[in-house]
């Protein structure tokens, strides 16, 4: 602390003795140990508190070298989180969409169904009524083939 070595602490002790003389100078050297052992943890203590001050100034610039990273992550997150949101709204969108054309193209095509149905319906009635023309044109054929063999013979 005072950076004194065994000549000077020597040297202090001999003028000590001559100055105080004999008698006082136990009583004194102890007042001296007291002064300087309280001397000397005041000087530990304030030590201490400045090493503490230190220690909470590097946390305090920790803490906010974290925030600051932990704001950039934030401000990552939140927009890969709208980009993720306008993806997905772009393929609902994009889904919804198909879906529809999908509906149309089946409505049109099942439209398209019906009118070819309509028309093989239409060419079934007009075969059916030939059928039908036709079997009602053949007992009459028949009877006049009757009629035509009886005459002949």
């Amino acid at each position: 602390m005072f950076d004194m070595g065994f000549t000077e602490m020597m040297l202090i002790g001999i003028v000590a003795l001559i100055v105080i003389g004999p008698e006082r100078l136990p009583g004194v050297a102890r007042t001296a140990g007291k002064y300087f052992g309280r001397l000397k943890r005041f000087m530990t203590s304030v030590k201490a508190d400045v090493e503490q001050e230190l220690r909470a100034d590097e946390l305090r610039q920790i803490l906010a070298d974290q925030q600051r990273e932990l704001d950039t992550l934030k401000d990552s997150i939140n927009e890969a989180g709208r980009e993720i949101e306008k993806e997905a709204g772009e393929a609902s969108a994009s889904i919804a969409q198909s879906m529809e054309d999908s509906e149309s193209a089946s409505t049109e095509e099942a439209a398209t169904h019906e009118s070819r149905g309509a028309d093989e319906t239409d060419s079934a009635d007009s075969a059916e009524t030939l059928d039908t023309a036709d079997s009602e044109t053949e007992p009459a054929k028949a009877a006049d083939a009757k009629a035509a063999g009886e005459a002949r013979s």
